[in-house]
């Protein structure tokens, strides 16, 4: 394919900052950057700095007027990033969020179609795209058929169709497996190579991408604009202290481990028997499981994306039914109710089992933090005073209280996903079941939330995470349960 013409793209910010409309704080303000045709970016910061929003106001997608005040300039090619269409491409850390169309082909052209390139231009553009993100499947092949690794080369081949100057890529790596997590920086790498382009990355994963970027931009917590800025041997080796003490993730330094466990594993609370699990009817994911969830204790789930682990944590929760076996409480946690949580209702699995899904937006039901973490204690009959102390201990505890009027959907990721395990235990469940628990995490939350999930373990609940991040199993001394590639294709 004919590439003339392509372009990277220049990126500039001047005093550039966004306030959500429902928010008094900014969520990023001060930026002051410019980034050349061609420059390969990481972008770190600690939880809540703003990165997701400088990614999404250079995609043009934060909103007009009703949705927020700007202040500054982001501009693209000299133009306001809202108004420099099919010039930036964005990737999120959600590979299905990003799967519009149900045809590998047809989603690679949405974005050309939008941008009204002519039909004939469309398809040789599609399958040069196909080719350099290496995702050799059918144009034809549904894309519920794909792995997550697989449909995030599907969302940078649908930016490279549209010829995208500017490539933004959102925690792109954060729900994969490691070897999704080198498919991806490596088809990343493809991309560059086949399409020049400029590269912004936000990922706490900084190892993975460092062989493929050549700067390093920091921007500080709580609107503190860009607070680093250099080489990666610059900003990481030079600054790497201070970085790591504002809770950067640091190659070489890591954050403090809880203590092992202060005592072994108590009685069994969940005993799954000859289990095999399903998200849909007749087509089972994973199958011939036996596991038990001990008081006291931590228990991973691990194995690689499409292995059935969120399904299998979904059914442990009484969420899902078996599609044969079966899951069953102890009466150390059933206490008189139903043997079978699935029968359970959801008054009776508020103090028993608490979930926490892997995407916290499904399930965030209010229009205030503090209202969010309400919702269980609420459910239980609890008193006004006994709500407020429990709500108000996590504000504290894990670095929500400045948000406790915000609405929930304008926080960051890091963020929500603490706000989703603080709703979680604000019931105060004997067994709390987390999927993915730590995506988003800077170093210094990442650290915080670990050692609550420790000390809720010895203190005698059970601890179950769904997790790629081998940091947390060892970190929480867990007992690891994994389940093999070959046990389904296409599930979570």
């Amino acid at each position: 394919m004919n590439t003339a013409g392509l372009r990277a793209a220049a990126v500039q910010a001047r005093g550039w900052g966004w306030r959500h409309a429902s928010r008094r704080a900014w969520a990023v303000s001060g930026v002051d950057l410019s980034i050349e045709p061609g420059e390969r970016v990481l972008l770190l910061g600690a939880s809540g700095a703003g990165k997701s929003t400088l990614l999404h106001g250079l995609a043009g997608v934060l909103g007009g007027d009703e949705e927020g005040e700007q202040a500054g300039e982001l501009l693209i090619d000299g133009m306001p990033a809202a108004g420099a269409r099919g010039r930036a491409g964005l990737v999120l850390q959600d590979p299905d969020s990003q799967v519009i169309l149900a045809r590998v082909g047809d989603d690679v052209a949405f974005g050309c179609e939008n941008l009204g390139v002519p039909r004939e231009e469309i398809w040789p553009r599609v399958r040069h795209a196909l080719d350099a993100v290496g995702l050799h499947v059918p144009l034809d092949r549904p894309t519920k058929a794909l792995s997550g690794g697989q449909k995030q080369r599907l969302a940078l081949a649908g930016v490279l169709a549209m010829r995208a100057g500017l490539v933004l890529l959102d925690e792109p790596t954060a729900n994969l497996d490691p070897h999704g997590v080198v498919e991806v920086r490596e088809a990343v790498r493809a991309m560059l190579d086949a399409h020049p382009a400029t590269l912004v990355v936000v990922e706490h994963r900084v190892e993975v991408w460092l062989p493929l970027i050549d700067r390093v931009i920091v921007l500080g917590a709580g609107g503190g604009g860009v607070v680093a800025d250099g080489t990666p041997d610059q900003v990481l080796r030079g600054e790497g202290p201070r970085l790591a003490e504002a809770g950067v993730w640091v190659p070489g330094i890591r954050p403090p481990l809880p203590p092992p466990p202060a005592r072994a594993p108590g009685e069994p609370l969940l005993v799954a028997r000859d289990l095999a699990v399903q998200r849909v009817t007749g087509r089972p994911v994973a199958s011939g499981i036996d596991v038990t969830v001990d008081a006291g204790s931590a228990l991973a789930i691990t194995g690689p994306n499409g292995a059935g682990k969120s399904t299998l944590g979904l059914t442990l929760a009484g969420l899902i039914a078996p599609a044969s076996g079966d899951v069953s409480a102890a009466s150390a946690l059933g206490d008189g109710v139903a043997a079978a949580p699935i029968r359970w209702s959801s008054r009776q699995l508020l103090t028993r089992i608490g979930t926490v899904f892997q995407d916290p937006e499904h399930q965030l039901l209010t229009t205030t933090v503090r209202a969010e973490l309400e919702v269980g204690p609420r459910a239980l009959g609890l008193d006004a005073d006994e709500t407020s102390r429990r709500v108000d201990e996590l504000l504290e505890r894990l670095r929500l209280a400045p948000l406790a009027r915000a609405n929930p959907y304008t926080l960051s990721g890091g963020e929500k996903r603490r706000l989703t395990v603080a709703a979680a235990l604000a019931t105060r469940p004997r067994v709390l079941i987390l999927d993915e628990p730590t995506f988003g995490q800077d170093a210094r939350t990442w650290a915080e939330l670990v050692a609550i999930l420790a000390r809720l373990r010895d203190e005698g609940s059970a601890i179950v995470t769904i997790t790629h991040d081998l940091d947390v199993v060892t970190a929480l001394h867990s007992r690891r349960f994994e389940l093999p590639a070959s046990a389904a294709e296409g599930a979570s």
